[in-house]
């Protein structure tokens, strides 16, 4: 099949492109140029998406099995997209979000069939309307769309946890070995799933041409359920932590301090959340999560110790937690001291 990567260079596309590759589809990427070259093998096309004009000329008029897009977060990318692909593609898979459900969850078991609310993060909101838009272009003139919602994914170059910079993740790490407190969001016992990017390629290389995929939404996630306590222990054993600091303060007082941390907290990871794999299951027989996080999170701490120079640190992101910490710990002495106990 000829398949076009939209981005085709992040955590989970770069997996996908990966084992598109290795299944041997004609693999197309169009991005920016602006990351590392794509594998070899794959056909690299280079155009800014907001110049509509300048991914028809490098795009031409190759038609496609699938165009997978990973690029899409505001109705307008959708709109784009309906424009450049109407007539000319048998499938576009629109990447969502996980994020994109009630939040927060009425059931701790999330389904395709539980509603899309989120009233705590514009990116969830955005992807919901590129949802709705999409299924709008399925019910009127039958565009064959599919919608993917990933939850929290990782490879090698990411280590996901609750509350961590997400560019320069090794920041936690850093922050485990050097001794400092590190913030685990409320008391650490939120259920939550990481899937790691090898596992979610191939739940969504299981769609890539699946006519019988055409007009549903699925999420693609591991089985695994750890609490946010457990993630975080696994986390500092592969980095060779064996007591790490975890403070534990409420999403509430954390989002005080940071309001800008409201929509991946309250939004999106403060409360527990289970994902039914029943679905992807269904329509990609044979599909399952091999990858266990305590596994995963190895390999991807090895990859950040092969290089000093992949262990970059987001100074102010530690010193920002540094100060949660210290205003944590005066309101619980002046709790302490209100309630007269030691």
């Amino acid at each position: 099949m000829r398949v076009l990567f939209i981005g085709g260079t992040g955590i989970i596309s770069t997996a996908c492109v990966e084992l598109a590759l290795a299944r041997g589809h004609e693999v197309h990427v169009l991005n920016r140029g602006r990351r590392a070259a794509p594998p070899p093998g794959v056909h690299s096309h280079t155009a800014d998406l907001a110049d509509e004009a300048a991914v028809r000329r490098e795009l031409g008029h190759t038609g496609w099995d699938s165009v997978v897009d990973f690029l899409a977060f505001v109705p307008a990318d959708v709109e784009r997209d309906l424009r450049l692909f109407r007539g000319r593609t048998g499938q576009l898979v629109f990447i969502s979000s996980a994020s994109a459900y009630q939040r927060p969850v009425t059931h701790y078991l999330v389904t395709e069939s539980t509603p899309l609310v989120n009233p705590y993060w514009d990116y969830s909101r955005n992807k919901i309307a590129c949802e709705e838009r999409l299924m709008a272009a399925v019910r009127d003139e039958g565009f064959p769309a599919v919608i993917v919602r990933p939850s929290l994914t990782y490879g090698e170059t990411q280590i996901p946890l609750a509350f961590n910079s997400w560019a320069r993740s090794y920041t936690v790490v850093d922050r485990m070995r050097r001794g400092l407190p590190v913030i685990v969001p409320g008391d650490g016992t939120s259920l939550w799933t990481l899937t790691h990017n090898t596992d979610f390629a191939r739940g969504l290389l299981g769609l890539v041409g699946n006519s019988q995929a055409l007009g549903h939404a699925f999420h693609i996630t591991s089985d695994e359920v750890l609490s946010w306590n457990q993630a975080y222990q696994a986390v500092a054993a592969a980095a060779a932590v064996p007591r790490p600091e975890l403070v534990h303060i409420s999403s509430d007082f954390i989002v005080a301090c940071l309001p800008g941390a409201a929509g991946g907290l309250l939004g999106d990871k403060a409360t527990s959340v289970v994902l039914d794999n029943t679905k992807i299951k269904r329509f990609v027989p044979g599909f399952a999560a091999t990858t266990r996080f305590e596994e995963g999170i190895r390999r991807t701490l090895a990859w950040f110790d092969a290089d000093p120079a992949r262990r970059l640190v987001d100074e102010e992101t530690s010193r920002t937690h540094d100060r949660i910490v210290a205003a944590y710990r005066v309101g619980l002495d002046a709790a302490r001291r209100e309630f007269g106990r030691p």
